[in-house]
């Protein structure tokens, strides 16, 4: 039970981190997601309950982060894109 709590701490918690790549809110929340899918992927192959589980959770989880954050939150420069 330990374990998932603190799995579910560090994908938040990187979720939130990572979710404000991008310059504009949907660019935020698509980064996120996959960032967030493919965290929650690994985490929940190794917390047991399964990777598509896991790929959801984290995809909501940054989706939602990477929408609700500004690009002067964590400023990493304009994505590469647009360069």
């Amino acid at each position: 039970m330990k374990l998932n709590s603190s799995v579910s701490i560090l994908t938040v918690t990187l979720a939130l981190c990572l979710g404000g790549c991008g310059y504009s809110p949907g660019s935020r929340a698509l980064s996120g997601a996959a960032i967030g899918a493919g965290a929650g992927a690994v985490i929940g192959t190794v917390a047991g309950i399964g990777p598509g589980a896991g790929a959801a959770i984290g995809g909501g989880a940054g989706a939602i982060a990477g929408a609700a954050t500004t690009h002067a939150q964590l400023d990493l420069g304009k994505p590469l894109v647009d360069n």
